[in-house]
């Protein structure tokens, strides 16, 4: 009598309930499924039949009648010597073979490499990748097991961690400069899609697609690489000194109060300037002081506005830099 009062099934299939389900166990207990059931296995999913825990046949779309020819192995497994006419037991199970697209990948930490340019370095990067089951059976057997339900979210963390690792091998293999990552990316997700796919494939999962959106430094280091793309952007210092007064003289004429004697604090800083740049260059070899033009009438002395050389009182014109006075 508990033959009869099992449940029998015609039917197996399964509806995606929304997005997110990897693998899904078709509900069995205290059912058998019927000769002759209809199994319906949809696009963008697979069917597995596991028969006292050994895999027995891996179904892909289309619409199935269960039978010794549409079960082949499980039909080995059961000793069918020919048409079964009664109703079976097997644990069926559902995988969604979906891409899985927009999945974030990053650095949590920075990774230090050894670049050509900087020496050692610390490196940010982030993006995204898209990948799917490939493989059932082996997606089955490794990873999601005899759960009723598995989640993409149970594996992101596995995954993210591989590629960082790959990401640190990468970069430490790359002989391209930081300064030229950025136009390299593309590239660099290439070589890493390569890299990881047989890591997938050993989980039978097929990596698709591989981004790298952005590679940097830290915060501190970014402002070193800043002041330093500064320095090189003002080239020489003693121009650079030369038109910062200049485009402040106007200024400090303007302000009340300022007048001459604004102009003349911004000669002496300019002075102060033009020492401290002498002195960070390299001493001129010793020669014979030349004799110094004696001024006109003793008339005295006074700073070149342009370049702080003492030129006489009455000059019209520096002789040193041909500043107008």
């Amino acid at each position: 009598m508990s033959f009869f009062s099992k449940q029998f099934i015609d039917v197996i299939h399964w509806t995606e309930p929304g997005d997110g389900v990897l693998a899904w166990r078709f509900p069995m207990e205290d059912m058998e499924i019927q000769n002759g059931g209809q199994l319906t296995v949809r696009d963008s999913q697979m069917a597995v039949f596991v028969n006292e825990g050994r895999i027995a046949d891996v179904f892909g779309p289309g619409l199935y009648t269960l039978s010794t020819r549409t079960l082949p192995i499980l039909t080995y497994l059961m000793n069918w010597d020919k048409a079964f006419k009664s109703p079976f037991k097997s644990d069926v199970y559902f995988f969604s073979t979906r891409l899985q697209m927009n999945q974030k990948w990053g650095t949590a930490t920075p990774i230090t490499v050894r670049d050509r340019e900087f020496g050692a370095v610390r490196l940010r990067a982030y993006g995204i990748y898209s990948w799917r089951i490939a493989d059932a059976k082996v997606f089955h057997e490794k990873v999601s097991g005899t759960r009723q339900v598995y989640l993409v979210s149970e594996l992101e963390g596995q995954l993210r961690n591989t590629i960082v690792g790959a990401m640190t091998n990468a970069f430490a293999a790359s002989t391209i400069p930081f300064l030229d990552l950025a136009a390299n990316q593309a590239q660099l997700g290439q070589n890493l899609l390569a890299a990881l796919r047989p890591v997938f494939a050993d989980l039978g999962l097929a990596l698709e697609t591989f981004v790298v959106e952005n590679v940097s430094l830290p915060e501190e280091l970014q402002k070193l690489l800043d002041q330093r793309i500064g320095m090189n952007m003002i080239g020489d210092m003693g121009r650079y000194t030369q038109f910062q007064v200049a485009q402040s003289m106007p200024i400090a004429a303007a302000n009340e109060g300022g007048g001459a004697a604004g102009i003349v604090g911004l000669g002496a800083g300019l002075i102060m300037a033009q020492q401290m740049i002498n002195a960070t260059r390299p001493a001129a070899p010793e020669s014979a002081p030349a004799a110094a033009p004696a001024p006109a009438g003793g008339a005295g002395t006074k700073f070149c506005m342009n370049c702080g050389k003492s030129i006489p009182k009455p000059a019209k014109f520096c002789p040193e830099c041909g500043g107008a006075q």
